[in-house]
C-alpha cells in the first residue's frame, strides 16, 4: 500500500514554499547586474582584468560562443544572422576588447604577446586570446560595431586601420611556447624575467592554449594544456591541505599561502579546460584527462569549502588563516567565493558532481543578501585598509584608450576615480556599495591586502550569475544535495524534500 503524507507537515511545507516565492528570492536583479558590469567595463585596465571581463561577458551575454555552452566546438563560423543565437551582435562588448588589445600591439612581427604588458606577467595577456580567436573566427567587422570609422583613440591609433587578428594570436602562442622561460620538465613560467609558477596561470593561459586547439584542430595543443595544468598542480598542490600554494621560485613575490582567489583561478581555469575538452572532436579519446581535471577541481573544493567562514558564507583571504590566527591578511573576500562558487555550479553540470551545490548556493545568497535581512552586515560595516566602502578609485575609463605601457601586472598601483552610476541601484545590498561595486575585496595589486574594490571581482560576479543561470535553467540538478535521505525513506518524504529544495532554490 502507498504510503501518503501527513496532512498537516505537508500543508506547511507547501505554505511554506509558497511563501518563499522569487519575489523574496536572495538574486540580483537584471538592473543590478547591469550596473555591476557596467563598472568591470569602466575599470577594467591591465591585461587580465580585460581578459577576464572578456570572458565573464562571453558567459554572460553571449552564451552560445562560451566554451560551457552545450554544442560541439569550434563555434559555427561567419556572420549570421540578428535572429541567430551565433550572431556576432550578442558579442559586441568581447570583440571590442578584442579589437582595443590587437590594435596596441607593435607593428613588428614575431613572437610577442597579444596585448604588450611593460614589467607585466608573462601568462597574463594570454587571457585575452579566446576574445582574439573569435574575433578572428567570426570574422567580425573590423572595427568593431561601436567605434566609427576613421575615429582616433588617445593613443593616437586610426580604427580604420586593418587588425589580423589571426596573427595577432599565432604570435601570443609562438610567444609562450618559444620565448617564455619554462622549469626543467616543462611548465611554463607566469613571469617573463624568471622562471615562477603562479596559481593564477591557470586561468590566463590553459584555455587559450585549449580553445585555439579546437579553433585549430590540432589536438596536440589541446593535450598541451592539460599538461600545463598537470605540471603547475605537481608544484602548486599541497597534498595535505588539498590546495594550492599561490606562487614558487623565483627570487621575488614569493607566496606559498593558500591564497583564496588563487585556488579560484586555478579550478576555473580547470573547469573550462575541461568543458573545452569535453565539447571538442577528440573527447572520446582524452577520457582520462577529463578524469583527472574532475578530480584536481573537486580536490579544491573539498580543501577550499573546509574552510568556507560559517557566519558570512564567505573565503578569507587566505583560506586557512581566519581572524585567529592573527596575520592581518585573513579579511573575508568576496572576490575569491564568487568564482569558486561559479566552478562548482558548472561542474555540477559539466560532470554531474554536486556536492558543494549547497556551498555554493549559502555563497551566492549571502552575496546577494539585503543588508536588513536576518542581521547580515551593511555595506558600510566592511571596512578596508583605507577606510570604509570603496577606498580604492579607479578611473572612469573605456578600454579604449588604455596606454599599452601602464599595464604592468607588476608595477600597477590604486591610483585612479571610481565610476558612478546614477542610481543607488545597490542600496541596502550587504556586499555590494549602492553603486555596485563588490565588498569586502582584496586589492586586485596587493593580494595581502585589502582593498575598495576590483575589477577582477565584478567579473567573478557576473561569472558566478551566468553559471547559476545555466544550472537554474536546467532544473538545477543537485539543489537536493543538502537533504539527505537514507535507504527505505517512504515516498512522501521524498516529495516533502523536493518541495524543500525548490525552496531552498527560491530563498
Amino acid at each position: 500500500m502507498r504510503a501518503s503524507a501527513p496532512l498537516p507537515l505537508l500543508t506547511a511545507v507547501l505554505a511554506a514554499a509558497t511563501l518563499l516565492s522569487p519575489a523574496s528570492a536572495q538574486n540580483l536583479s537584471d538592473t543590478q547586474l547591469d550596473a555591476l558590469k557596467d563598472n568591470l567595463w569602466l575599470a577594467a585596465q591591465q591585461t587580465w582584468e580585460l581578459g577576464t571581463e572578456s570572458q565573464a561577458l562571453l558567459e554572460s551575454d553571449a552564451s552560445p560562443y562560451a566554451v560551457f555552452f552545450n554544442s560541439s566546438l569550434p563555434p559555427p563560423p561567419g556572420n549570421q544572422s540578428l535572429s541567430d543565437p551565433y550572431s556576432y551582435a550578442a558579442l559586441a562588448p568581447v570583440l571590442q576588447i578584442a579589437y582595443n588589445a590587437a590594435a596596441s600591439r607593435s607593428n613588428s612581427t614575431g613572437p610577442q604577446p597579444v596585448m604588450y604588458a611593460q614589467g607585466g606577467a608573462a601568462g597574463d595577456p594570454a587571457s585575452l586570446g579566446v576574445a582574439i580567436l573569435l574575433a578572428n573566427w567570426t570574422g567580425a567587422p573590423n572595427p568593431p560595431l561601436d567605434v566609427p570609422l576613421n575615429a582616433t583613440d588617445p593613443r593616437g591609433v586610426n580604427f580604420g586601420q586593418g587588425v589580423t587578428y589571426a596573427r595577432a594570436a599565432a604570435e601570443q602562442l609562438e610567444y609562450l611556447l618559444t620565448v617564455v622561460p619554462r622549469t626543467d620538465d616543462g611548465a611554463i613560467s607566469h613571469r617573463i624575467e624568471q622562471v615562477q609558477l603562479w596559481a593564477d596561470f591557470t586561468y590566463m593561459v590553459p584555455p587559450f592554449l585549449a580553445y585555439y586547439a579546437v579553433m585549430t584542430s590540432n589536438q596536440s595543443l589541446l593535450q598541451e594544456a592539460y599538461t600545463q595544468i598537470k605540471l603547475y598542480r605537481s608544484y602548486l598542490l599541497d597534498n595535505d591541505e588539498g590546495l594550492w600554494r599561490h606562487i614558487l621560485m623565483g627570487n621575488t613575490n614569493v607566496d606559498t599561502g593558500f591564497w583564496s582567489t588563487g585556488n579560484a583561478w586555478a579550478a576555473a581555469g580547470m573547469t573550462r579546460v575541461l568543458a573545452t575538452i569535453q565539447r571538442s572532436p577528440w573527447a572520446s579519446s582524452m577520457g582520462s584527462e577529463m578524469s583527472d581535471l574532475t578530480t584536481w577541481i573537486t580536490d579544491i573544493h573539498s580543501g577550499m569549502y573546509q574552510y568556507l567562514d560559517s557566519d558570512t558564507a564567505l573565503f578569507h583571504n587566505y583560506a586557512n588563516e581566519t581572524d585567529s590566527t592573527n596575520t592581518g591578511r585573513s579579511f573575508l573576500d568576496a572576490s575569491s567565493t564568487s568564482l569558486l562558487a561559479s566552478t562548482v555550479y558548472r561542474l555540477a553540470l559539466l560532470q554531474g558532481i554536486h556536492t558543494h551545490v549547497p556551498d555554493a548556493e549559502k555563497s551566492r545568497k549571502a552575496l546577494s543578501a539585503s543588508a536588513s535581512s536576518n542581521g547580515v552586515p551593511s555595506f558600510s560595516s566592511w571596512g578596508t585598509g583605507d577606510g570604509v566602502g570603496p577606498a580604492t578609485s579607479f578611473t572612469a575609463t573605456h578600454p579604449s584608450s588604455v596606454s599599452a605601457s601602464s599595464l604592468s601586472s607588476s608595477t600597477a598601483t590604486s591610483s585612479y576615480s571610481l565610476p558612478t552610476p546614477s542610481a543607488a541601484v545597490g542600496a541596502d545590498l550587504s556586499h555590494f556599495s549602492p553603486q555596485m561595486w563588490l565588498t569586502p575585496v582584496v586589492d586586485p595589486y596587493n593580494w595581502a591586502a585589502q582593498g575598495g574594490s576590483s575589477p577582477e571581482g565584478q567579473a567573478f560576479v557576473v561569472e558566478m550569475y551566468a553559471a547559476y543561470r545555466d544550472w537554474v535553467e536546467v532544473g538545477a540538478p543537485g539543489i537536493n544535495a543538502a537533504v539527505r535521505l537514507g535507504p527505505g525513506a517512504p515516498v512522501w518524504s521524498v516529495a516533502v524534500a523536493g518541495i524543500m529544495a525548490v525552496a531552498m532554490l527560491v530563498c
